[in-house]
Formats: structure tokens, C-alpha cells, sequence
């Protein structure tokens, strides 16, 4: 038996109804496993979460920045509520701690999957807090956890995707535009794997994989950043 407590704590919400906050940690996975138990998993919960974020932050910048164009404001948005974010939010209010998962699911700790889980729960705890406690405590918790993090991702140009980054930085630093060539194509035209490589000038920098040019082009870029220490 979970105690939420904590959790409350950390968010500064107490939940009038305990079953909210409780089916807002339960994967799918883990009624598999227990068929018995009393809640449904957390799926419309995230649902109904996913889209209170997104008016909510969508709603917060429109206000804060009235002089930005549409296309900048859909990647800052883009950058506050995507997978990766979502899921630095849970493991800072400790929500993996909570989870209902299987055995298997719980083992898998460090996995792209787990990342999403995390994630999702999030969004179900949204749903669930709009829920319990209304807009107004929505909205609160959005703006402590998510909306925080907007200055570091202004100041940091993280909205910018990784091969708009790396371009921005190559120029910027030593004058010069990075290519890619494709150096591989594996695999038959309906599973093609690329692999792509990211060069400046001559120096191959880094290389990517995908299933696409477009992905293995991303992939390489991410690369190329940590490779530059950019």
C-alpha cells in the first residue's frame, strides 16, 4: 500500500479524493499482473492531462509574449511539454517511487520506454489534479514544475531541434556550415536503416542511424553537440 503523503507534500496539493492521485501512477502493465486490483490504469487520466497542459501553456505564453511569432511560440511549447521534459519532472518530484508497474516494467529502469511512463504519469497527475482540485491548482502545478523551466530554455536555445542547433552553433563559432553524406543503406526499401554521417568541411564529426535520412540526420546532430561540447 502506496502512502501519497509525501508526494502531496512535494507538490503542495492534498487530495480531497485519494483515488485520483493513486490511479494517476498505475501503468497498464501492472493490471496485467493484477487484474484485482480496485483501479483502472492511468491512460485516460493522461488524456484528459495532456490537453490542461497544453491549453495551460499554450494560454501562458500567448499571454507573456505577445510580441512572438506563432512558429516560435509552438517550439518554446513544444520544448516545455515533450517526453523528455515531462519525464526530468517526474524524477524531481520523485513520482517513479509511486509507480504501479509490472515486475517487468520495473526492472526496466533506464530504458526510452521508462522515460515515457514517466511522462505519461505525469500528465495523468495533471488530469488528476484538475480533477480533484480545479484549474486554478492545475494551472499551479504547471507553472512551479513545467513553466519554470522555460528561462533555461530560452537563455539555452534548447526549443531549437538538434541539426538547427548544431548549424547555429558551427556558424556562429568557426564560421563554417556542417553537410551530411548518407554512408549506408541497409535493408530492404520497406525497413531501410540510414546511416548518416555529420561533417565540417572535411572532418567527419559524428555519425547517426535511422529510419529515415531525416532521423539519422537528427541522430548524428545530437551527436555532434556533445561531441563539441556545444
Amino acid at each position: 500500500m502506496r502512502n501519497f503523503s509525501k508526494l502531496e507534500e512535494k507538490i503542495g496539493i492534498k487530495f480531497k479524493n485519494q483515488d485520483y492521485i493513486k490511479q494517476s501512477v498505475v501503468h497498464r502493465s501492472y493490471l496485467n499482473e493484477h487484474p484485482e486490483f480496485e483501479l483502472d490504469h492511468n491512460e485516460r487520466l493522461e488524456f484528459l492531462g495532456d490537453a490542461v497542459l497544453e491549453i495551460i501553456v499554450t494560454e501562458y505564453l500567448y499571454r507573456h509574449f505577445p510580441d512572438t511569432p506563432e512558429g516560435d511560440l509552438t517550439n518554446w511549447r513544444a520544448s516545455l511539454v515533450n517526453s523528455k521534459m515531462l519525464a526530468v519532472v517526474a524524477c524531481e518530484i520523485n513520482l517513479e517511487e509511486y509507480l504501479y508497474l509490472s515486475k517487468g516494467e520495473s526492472k526496466d529502469k533506464n530504458s526510452k520506454a521508462r522515460q515515457y511512463i514517466l511522462a505519461n504519469a505525469v500528465e495523468a497527475l495533471i488530469g488528476a489534479i484538475y480533477l480533484d482540485q480545479g484549474t486554478v491548482s492545475a494551472r499551479k502545478f504547471i507553472k512551479n514544475n513545467i513553466i519554470s523551466k522555460l528561462d533555461d530554455i530560452l537563455k539555452n536555445k534548447l526549443y531549437l531541434d538538434p541539426k538547427s542547433k548544431f548549424q547555429e552553433k558551427a556558424q556562429e563559432l568557426i564560421g563554417v556550415t556542417p553537410h551530411y553524406k548518407v554512408l549506408s543503406e541497409i535493408g530492404p526499401d520497406h525497413a531501410k536503416v540510414f546511416e548518416v554521417g555529420l561533417y565540417l568541411g572535411e572532418e567527419l564529426v559524428s555519425t547517426g542511424n535511422g529510419s529515415s535520412k531525416q532521423e539519422a540526420q537528427i541522430e548524428a546532430a545530437q551527436r555532434g553537440l556533445e561531441e563539441k561540447g556545444w
